[in-house]
């Protein structure tokens, strides 16, 4: 993902599952991966409706591990089914917006989130928080507290050795060898 993600203002309860569970099925492999698939995984996760992926059963889940339209890990199709859950729960408790704005403080609000939520960690959270628009801190300074100093690494990629777009290009041959056949 080039540049910071789209930023959106969730309505419902269900656009936060979805912007949570991108970040779910997003653990370990490519953001090109998991958009390219999104709009399976959100049709099998029925647009997100927070109700009915909280009644997913285990069959519902086996399902889905052999579908192959969708990301097929089970740890992260469970993980939503759980995380419906707890945003039901939060919400009757007294409303998941409510609770978000609750912390004084960013690093609270994500230790909570983190304990409640499964396969959700710092970036997770982060990149959730992110997109819908919750206060989160500058992304250089998170990043440097969180031991991720994405820019630095950016830089030291960028700083290199050049190779000019032409010798990137270029195919590797085989040395040659001065092996002659006796006639």
């Amino acid at each position: 993902m080039e540049g910071p993600p789209p930023q959106y203002t969730a309505k419902t309860l269900d656009d936060y599952l979805e912007h949570l569970s991108k970040g779910v099925f997003q653990a370990g492999i490519s953001w090109r991966v998991v958009d390219a698939k999104w709009p399976s995984i959100t049709k099998a996760f029925r647009g997100f409706n927070v109700e009915r992926v909280a009644r997913m059963t285990d069959r519902d889940i086996d399902a889905l591990v052999k579908d192959e339209r969708v990301i097929r890990s089970r740890p992260k199709i469970a993980a939503v089914v759980h995380n419906a859950g707890e945003l039901l729960a939060l919400e009757r408790a007294g409303g998941f917006k409510k609770h978000l704005k609750s912390f004084p403080e960013y690093e609270a609000l994500a230790t909570d989130l983190k304990k409640r939520f499964k396969f959700v960690g710092d970036s997770g959270v982060y990149h959730f928080l992110w997109t819908v628009k919750q206060p989160v801190p500058d992304w250089r300074e998170w990043s440097r507290a969180h031991g991720m100093d994405w820019e630095a690494k950016a830089q030291a990629s960028r700083g290199g050795k050049s190779r000019s777009p032409r010798a990137k290009s270029r195919p590797r041959t085989k040395p040659r060898t001065a092996i002659r056949r006796a006639s």
